[in-house]
């Protein structure tokens, strides 16, 4: 994710940004009960893309002094 990506990030609202990281929150344990029931997501490369995306929001949120 470049730059542009992030700056795009951080001018949504904390309501935006909490949204986002509901739903990736879901497609992240789709992809962990695939993984924990022997199987192998259909791209692999998007479980390490949804936890980095996860760290940016949550980095975003507390450099704005919210606390999940």
């Amino acid at each position: 994710m470049g730059r542009k990506k992030v700056d795009e990030l951080r001018k949504k609202s904390v309501e935006e940004l909490i949204k986002m990281l509901n739903d990736l929150n879901d497609e992240y344990m789709k992809y962990k009960k695939i993984i924990r029931a022997g199987g192998a997501p259909e791209k692999p490369g998007k479980v390490r893309e949804i936890r980095k995306m996860r760290a940016r929001i949550l980095t975003i949120l507390s450099e704005r002094g919210i606390k999940l």
